[in-house]
């Protein structure tokens, strides 16, 4: 299903569809404020290796994020951070971020990591933003599986085309971008840059 969302005031009808097919399994392909992303209810097993299976890797190796509406959600998932960490969160979010956490108890085992880490973003995006908070837990997120990010894919009707039979919903939100959050790691002695994207990290730092 290929639903069109308005970026600025979502559709109550769609959202329903939409978190209800998250709270029944489904996985969507939806936006942010990078690329589209490919994704889950994060409670949801059986989505979570479906998504592992489309992707062909092992979940325990995926690199995926948590996207939460708000930084209500960190207590939750990542244990408890420093306060230069939180300031640093505060200011770069929500924001074109994604902040590598040492992850808490909460997290379903099958997401984590052999480090034991979580990957937390809160996309400067109204759609997503909207899901999560109405669905009351965070989506497992991770990209789209292809092997480069170019100009057809930030259409939302041609992804509906090559993936629309791998997903249950295609959200069309607009254009999508081709650039990705900038990862910081905030598991060491210091905030470490390990992926340059959109997000500048020298605003934050």
């Amino acid at each position: 299903m290929l639903l069109n969302v308005h970026p600025d005031n979502p559709n109550p009808r769609h959202l329903k569809t939409i978190i209800e097919c998250l709270k029944d399994g489904g996985i969507i392909i939806y936006p942010t404020d990078t690329v589209y992303g490919l994704g889950c209810d994060i409670t949801q097993h059986k989505a979570i290796e479906r998504i592992a299976r489309i992707k062909q890797i092992d979940p325990k190796k995926a690199q995926f994020s948590f996207i939460c509406y708000d930084l209500s959600h960190l207590s939750d998932y990542a244990k408890s951070v420093d306060t230069p960490v939180f300031r640093m969160l505060k200011k770069a979010l929500p924001g074109p971020y994604t902040f590598i956490l040492p992850a808490s108890r909460l997290v379903p085992k099958l997401l984590k990591t052999k480090k034991d880490t979580v990957g937390i973003r809160v996309p400067d995006n109204n759609i997503c933003r909207t899901i999560v908070k109405e669905l009351g837990n965070p989506i497992m997120s991770t990209t789209l599986p292809i092997d480069d990010y170019v100009e057809e894919y930030t259409d939302p009707e041609i992804i509906y085309e090559k993936f629309g039979k791998l997903v249950d919903i295609v959200i069309d939100g607009g254009p999508g971008g081709m650039g990705f959050s900038t990862v910081v790691d905030c598991t060491g002695p210091a905030p470490e840059l390990i992926r340059e994207g959109i997000g500048s990290f020298e605003e934050i730092s």
